[in-house]
């Protein structure tokens, strides 16, 4: 149960004029039916996380969320410690971090990143509500969900992370760009649009999802007739694509080898027959709710909190040692002050 500090707050930074802004599409998006501000707000939050609270809460909409964006305007903390205080303000019920997918004006889809922001405190049941709701607004939407054109959003499934905006003025820093994935066919090898299957597609796009997972054109074909087995069984591309790139370790030294044992591994279910609907296929889901620690992609329903299971256990255990800590040191010190009574005068 959290306890209410009496101590004050640290007065949170003033917003600077030039404050990142993420690309159209991404960025902090404020949820609906929150109270009006006032002197009380995150009162029941360590100094810490009412400082970051404070700041993220004064954002503009779609302003940049990274964590380093973030420990850039707060001085005090450092990347690491604002990232525990993002793990702990999503726990609060104040915080999630979501991936849409979105379509452009050109009916290419991508997936864009946003962190959802409350201040006033939800539950689980709140935020799986909430996401269900605006999966269900994406999917029965026709219109390009983005405005912006096709440059401005990243390959499918890009960084966690906003990619801040383009520098500007002389000297400035170019981010780095994500590879694409390589064109190995020629001209005359390139098949038409209506003869690459949907599993090709999602295999070629692996690249554009995390560079660690790049194939080659062969290497798409020899992996087709493994993929097109998971869509023949309902699930969606989206869900293939997560399920291939969830998790991944920090080096692919065989991209292929790799693809090919997850295909094996991880295939899903055959429904049963008389679950199945011949020709109304499952909805595509458009949203998926990310680990706010290490933002591993599922569904809200299995990230209570916005952790992951792992980073859920890693987070009580901080807790536990952190309580742990206190009760030690109180123990210390009343053993120190029966020492001092039963000195002799």
């Amino acid at each position: 149960m959290a306890t209410q500090h009496i101590s004050s707050a640290l007065p949170a930074p003033a917003l600077s004029t030039t404050y990142p802004m993420a690309n159209p599409g991404y960025g902090k998006r404020s949820a609906p039916d929150q109270r009006a501000r006032t002197r009380d707000d995150f009162c029941l939050l360590p100094t810490r996380e009412r400082y970051v609270a404070g700041f993220v809460d004064h954002l503009p909409e779609g302003a940049a969320m990274s964590v380093k964006q973030l420990a850039k305007q707060l001085p005090l903390y450092g990347q690491q410690a604002i990232s525990t205080a993002l793990n702990a303000l999503s726990v609060a019920g104040h915080l999630r971090r979501v991936r849409c997918s979105v379509t452009s004006a050109s009916d290419e889809t991508r997936w864009v990143y946003r962190t959802y922001w409350s201040r006033t405190a939800r539950d689980n049941e709140w935020w799986n509500t909430y996401l269900a709701t605006e999966n269900s607004s994406l999917a029965a939407s026709s219109e390009p969900d983005v405005p912006a054109s096709d440059a401005a959003l990243p390959p499918l499934g890009g960084p966690a992370e906003e990619p801040p905006p383009a520098p500007e003025g002389p000297g400035a820093e170019q981010a780095p760009e994500l590879p694409a994935v390589p064109h190995q066919r020629t001209p005359d090898q390139q098949p038409a649009a209506d003869d690459v299957s949907p599993a090709y597609l999602a295999l070629a796009r692996l690249g554009r999802d995390d560079h660690r997972l790049t194939l080659s054109a062969a290497d798409c074909a020899a992996l087709e007739a493994q993929a097109a087995e998971w869509l023949a069984r309902g699930v969606t591309v989206d869900y293939l694509t997560g399920a291939l790139t969830a998790g991944l370790p920090a080096q692919v030294d065989s991209p292929l080898g790799f693809v090919r044992r997850r295909l094996v591994d991880k295939i899903p279910p055959r429904l049963p027959a008389e679950n199945a609907q011949p020709g109304s296929p499952a909805p595509a889901r458009r949203t998926l709710m990310e680990c706010t620690d290490c933002g591993r992609p599922g569904h809200p329903e299995a990230l209570p909190d916005g952790l992951c299971r792992p980073c859920r256990e890693a987070h009580s255990m901080g807790e536990e040692n952190a309580t742990r800590t206190a009760e030690v040191a109180d123990v210390k010190l009343r053993m120190s002050n029966l020492r001092e009574l039963l000195k002799p005068v």
